[in-house]
C-alpha cells in the first residue's frame, strides 16, 4: 500500500496550522505564499536540510529514524496522538505497519460475561472500525437509537453521520463528528491494511460531506477518557463520564464504560434508563 497522500496531506496540514511566532521564529514581515509555517523553516527547527525535509514531505518517509521523527514531532508542535501516527505512517511506509494481529469479529465469552455483570453501568465492546461487538443491557439501551437498525454490528461512524437521528442524540454533535473521524483517522494510521476500514471510509465519504470534510483535516485523537454526553429519547439529557479500555488480550478491541457522578441528575438518569431497560426488556419475553 502506498500510504505518500496520507503522510504528505498528514505534514502539510500540521506546518499549515502553525505561525512563525509560535514556533520563535522572526517575522520580517512581507505577504507569506503559504499557511503556516514554510519547509525551510520547519527544516531549520527539526535540524535537517530543506532538501530532506522537502522529501519527507512528499511522502518518502521510508527507512527515517526514530531521531528525525522524534525532531519533526517536537518543530511541529505534535500532541500524543499525532505523534503516535506519524510513527504509525512512517511503518506503513516502510512496509512494516504495526504487527497487530486481525481485530476479532465477536467477542470471548468470558468478555461477554464480564459485560452482562457490570449492571450499574452502560459498557460496550468496539473495534477500531468503530463496530460495536457486545453490549450489555444499560448500553444497548443507552444507544437505542443506534441499535434501531437491522444491520449489525452497529457502527457508530455510519449512524454518527448518515443517521438523522444522530444529531438529535448527540446534543453536541459537531464535536462528536469531529471525534469518531479522529478516531477513524488515527485506525487507519495503525492498520493501513484493513480492508474493511477502507470500505467503510469510502461509503461514509461518498454519502456524507460532513464526513468527507473532516476526513481531509487528518485530525487524529487518542480518547481514553472524558465526558460525553447524551439527549436519550426516553430518558433526555445524560453527561456521563467514560473510560475507554484497551483489551490487551484482544488486540485491537476496546472496552467503553460509561458512569455518572453520585447525586447528579446523570447518576438519576441512567437509573431511570435501567428502569426502562428492564422494562422494555420484559415486554419482549411475554411478546415473545
Amino acid at each position: 500500500m502506498d500510504n505518500k497522500a496520507d503522510i504528505r496531506e498528514f505534514l502539510a496540514s500540521r506546518r499549515a496550522r502553525i505561525t512563525p511566532e509560535q514556533a520563535g521564529l522572526p517575522d520580517f514581515g512581507g505577504s507569506r505564499r503559504v499557511a503556516g509555517l514554510r519547509r525551510a523553516e520547519v527544516a531549520m527547527l527539526a535540524g535537517v536540510s530543506p532538501d530532506y525535509y522537502t522529501r519527507l514531505e512528499r511522502g518518502n518517509l521510508s527507512g527515517v529514524s526514530d531521531s528525525v521523527l522524534d525532531a519533526l514531532s517536537r518543530a511541529l508542535r505534535l500532541d500524543e496522538a499525532e505523534r503516535s501516527h506519524l510513527y504509525d505512517l512512517a511503518r506503513a511506509a516502510t512496509g512494516k505497519p504495526r504487527v497487530r494481529r486481525r481485530p476479532a469479529k465477536q467477542v470471548r465469552p468470558g468478555t461477554r460475561h464480564l459485560l452482562d455483570a457490570m449492571t450499574d453501568a452502560p459498557a460496550l465492546v468496539r473495534n477500531g472500525r468503530l463496530d460495536v461487538l457486545a453490549a450489555n443491557r444499560l448500553a444497548e439501551a443507552l444507544y437505542s437509537p443506534a441499535f434501531t437498525t437491522a444491520h449489525r454490528p452497529v457502527n457508530l461512524a455510519r449512524f454518527c453521520f448518515l443517521d438523522p437521528a444522530a444529531e438529535r442524540f448527540y446534543p453536541h454533535w459537531e464535536a462528536s463528528a469531529d471525534t469518531t473521524v479522529a478516531l477513524l483517522r488515527t485506525e487507519a494510521g495503525r492498520d493501513p491494511y484493513d480492508r474493511d476500514l477502507s470500505d467503510l471510509v469510502g461509503e461514509l465519504a461518498t454519502r456524507s460531506d460532513e464526513f468527507r470534510v473532516r476526513w481531509g483535516a487528518h485530525d487524529v485523537r487518542l480518547h481514553q477518557h472524558g465526558v460525553k454526553s447524551f439527549q436519550h429519547p426516553v430518558v433526555g439529557r445524560l453527561d456521563l463520564g467514560f473510560e475507554a479500555l484497551p483489551m490487551p488480550a484482544d488486540p485491537g478491541l476496546t472496552l467503553t464504560a460509561y458512569s455518572a457522578e453520585p447525586g447528579t441528575p446523570a447518576a438519576d438518569g441512567l437509573r431511570l434508563l435501567a428502569s426502562w431497560a428492564a422494562s422494555t426488556e420484559v415486554k419482549q419475553t411475554d411478546s415473545a
